[in-house]
């Protein structure tokens, strides 16, 4: 016992520096970390826990491409938008409270399981806390109403003054300060599960549970100087609206600046957000509905930023959620500062010369080019068999569909698979005479004769 008292102490003494302070939380706005959502509920999570409960040390989930017995499966998402396939990661492709999956039925009937994903927490939401009443966990003013959202609540509490704003029953908004977290209790995730009558798509706490948020997020301008943070579109996570004109200031330590952005839904072209350079003015970078940002992070030579959005009169979105932070060293970014860039940034291989880099094996450049002047003589040879066809007056055919008709077959093969895998197409004396091209002319059909006079036109050019 007493050897193992002062290991446990010197570990507790490692890890307590990685431990947040007291009021401070992993959904911070300005200390987004390793987050790997950017919905409350966790829609977006698109990350590889494949086991339930807590810190994942639950059941393992199914896999979702042999869930089709249940209402959400691989093949119930064809597309992808719920982030379904064939893997076993915990996913939320209801709009629950927080991702889940699907589990081996246990004998008391349960199928699903909710996920415990401490990286899935949006920044700027604060988290799920308890509300007894007596005192309140928000202390400072309060309402009603039976058409809240969050951003209605956010939009209250900004207003006020305040730092925090809370959410409550689906219907009642509180606000508070930063010193109000200091006394509050936390709740499960789970517990925050009301659906806010303003907004079915979104949960607006529990009972006796509130769900507290920044006011900061959604806010349509702000002056960000932490070293790094998160930019929400106007409104979020309510939809922007029209006719908006927002702006922000990004000026963390450092020389230059790192955004990623998470989420990117523009309505259309005409709602745009741009990015300049807060010295010079000078336009770095524009996006729009039809021209989003390119995946990954983009690294811009400018100690500050001014991002500016601004959406028409039908401007209706989810809108974008963006992180930043500041960099060091600009040596890294290869962009010129200052220069107005394309919306999306070109591809790896733009840049590559298709020129022999010096010092390339010659062997390499002696089979380019033996593969090519024998891809060039094989194609030589067809066209000029092509062509002593067409000068003995050959009718040209193509294959014809048969039987079964084109589409999915039902039988074990499928004779349009090798079709569109391997076209053919025959050259027969025209009119076929023998009893042998009169055969094999009938499966298949003849060209056109335009299309036939323009391939002979074609290759007598040749």
């Amino acid at each position: 016992m007493d050897t193992q008292a002062p290991q446990g102490l010197l570990l507790l003494l490692l890890f307590l520096p990685l431990l947040p302070p007291r009021g401070a939380s992993a959904g911070s706005l300005h200390s987004p970390g390793l987050s790997e959502c950017f919905q409350v509920n966790g829609a977006d999570y698109r990350g590889h826990q494949n086991r339930t409960g807590p810190r994942g040390a639950g059941r393992p989930c199914l896999f979702w491409d042999q869930t089709q017995q249940h209402s959400y499966s691989s093949s119930s998402d064809p597309q992808g938008r719920w982030g379904l396939g064939p893997h076993n990661f915990c996913r939320n492709p209801d709009g629950d409270v927080q991702p889940w999956c699907y589990v081996a039925e246990t004998e008391e009937g349960i199928y699903w399981r909710y996920c415990d994903i401490p990286t899935c927490h949006m920044p700027g939401y604060l988290g799920c806390f308890v509300d007894s009443g007596a005192p309140p966990a928000l202390s400072g003013p309060s309402g009603t109403s039976t058409k809240l959202t969050v951003q209605v609540c956010l939009r209250f509490c900004r207003m006020k003054g305040y730092q925090l704003a809370g959410v409550e029953a689906g219907y009642a908004c509180f606000c508070g300060s930063e010193s109000d977290l200091d006394r509050g209790r936390p709740a499960p995730a789970t517990d925050c599960d009301q659906i806010c009558f303003g907004h079915p798509g979104q949960l607006c706490g529990g009972d006796g549970r509130l769900g507290i948020y920044e006011v900061s997020v959604g806010s349509c301008q702000g002056n960000w100087t932490a070293l790094q943070g998160v930019v929400y579109s106007p409104d979020f996570p309510d939809e922007y609206g029209p006719d908006r004109n927002c702006s922000w200031a990004l000026s963390p330590p450092g020389a230059a600046l790192e955004l990623t952005f998470r989420l990117f839904e523009l309505a259309d072209p005409r709602d745009r957000l741009e990015l300049r350079d807060a010295a010079s003015g000078s336009l770095l970078r524009a996006f729009d509905g039809a021209r989003p940002p390119p995946p990954g992070p983009l690294r811009l030579r400018a100690a500050a930023l001014l991002l500016t959005f601004r959406s028409d009169a039908r401007g209706h979105a989810q809108g974008f959620a963006l992180t930043y932070r500041g960099l060091q060293d600009a040596a890294d970014d290869p962009e010129p500062k200052g220069s107005a860039q394309t919306p999306a940034a070109p591809p790896d291989w733009a840049n590559v010369s298709c020129s022999p880099r010096p010092g390339a094996p010659e062997a390499a450049m002696g089979a380019r080019v033996f593969s090519t002047v024998t891809a060039i003589s094989v194609l030589l040879l067809l066209f000029l068999s092509l062509l002593r066809l067409l000068r003995r007056r050959s009718c040209l055919l193509a294959p014809g569909k048969g039987p079964p008709a084109l589409g999915p077959s039902r039988g074990p093969r499928r004779s349009w698979a090798v079709w569109y895998r391997r076209p053919r197409g025959v050259a027969l004396p025209c009119p076929p005479s023998d009893s042998q091209a009169v055969g094999l002319a009938a499966s298949y059909r003849p060209l056109s004769a335009s299309s036939q006079s323009s391939l002979r036109s074609l290759i007598s050019a040749l």
